[in-house]
């Protein structure tokens, strides 16, 4: 990009809470909170990223965007016992339209349970999704081609859990390869609730996905202005930015579909 817009009058930045990168951060998922941090400095729109690590108290009175990783099974473990005494303030922020991206294994504890090996664990249950058992891993390149966005979202996958969404939640898209996906059965990928959305895209999702990076930007100031902020509405909608080379490297992982 050629250079940072002049800075935009805000109240107060625009605020990414980051949960855990010092356990979940599989797969560099922790690029997400960069991807956006960037594409906010690029439109000159204030911008802080908070990281909440194991055993601090999670604040998200004030937080625009929430951004939670994968991680091996023992740390997702670790985040979900850490996260249930506080599972109300989380189930709050996203039933007032908090935007979050959970990938993978937070996607799962997100719904009401999932499996680590053989044993059942409970989820925090604030989407309506099971994750089971499946034969082997969904692993390898996907694409997902989703109703919220223009382009084909990419990413890689590689999770053994099989996500079943209830009837009433709504799929991120539809898996482009067969077998891939959630379940690797029904063709869907992903969930969106509210202005939450769960994938299994690693990459990091949002650096080769820019249209998905500010789909949450966009709802995370079009909620600051439904609250009231007038500043936030002469940044909506959100300026453009030369997306050349993510729209390449977009193209460039559809060309390893076949």
């Amino acid at each position: 990009e050629a250079g940072a817009s002049a800075p935009a009058a805000l109240d107060r930045p625009l605020r990414i809470v980051h949960l855990y990168p010092d356990a979940l951060n599989l797969y560099g998922d922790g690029g997400n909170a960069i991807v956006l941090a960037r594409r906010c400095a690029w439109r000159g729109i204030p911008v802080q990223v908070d990281d909440v690590r194991m055993g601090d108290e999670l604040d998200l009175s004030t937080a625009d965007v929430v951004l939670i990783g994968g991680g091996a099974d023992r740390d997702q473990l670790a985040v979900v016992n850490e996260l249930r005494s506080q599972r109300d303030k989380l189930a709050s922020y996203i039933e007032q339209d908090g935007v979050m991206l959970a990938i993978c294994g937070s996607y799962q504890l997100l719904g009401r349970s999932y499996y680590m090996g053989d044993t059942r664990v409970e989820g925090l249950g604030v989407i309506g999704a099971e994750t089971v058992r499946g034969e082997g891993r969904l692993t390898g390149n996907v694409a997902v081609a989703s109703d919220l966005l223009p382009h084909n979202l990419v990413g890689f996958e590689n999770h053994g859990g099989r996500t079943k969404l209830d009837a009433d939640e709504t799929p991120l898209g539809a898996a482009v390869v067969a077998g891939t996906g959630n379940n690797g059965d029904d063709g869907f990928e992903g969930c969106v609730h509210r202005n939450l959305i769960g994938t299994y895209l690693h990459g990091p999702a949002l650096s080769k996905n820019p249209d998905l990076a500010d789909w949450l930007l966009a709802r995370a100031l079009e909620r600051r202005v439904h609250a009231g902020d007038a500043k936030a509405a002469a940044l909506v909608p959100l300026a453009a930015l030369d997306d050349a080379y993510e729209h390449a490297a977009n193209e460039a992982a559809m060309k390893l579909l076949g």
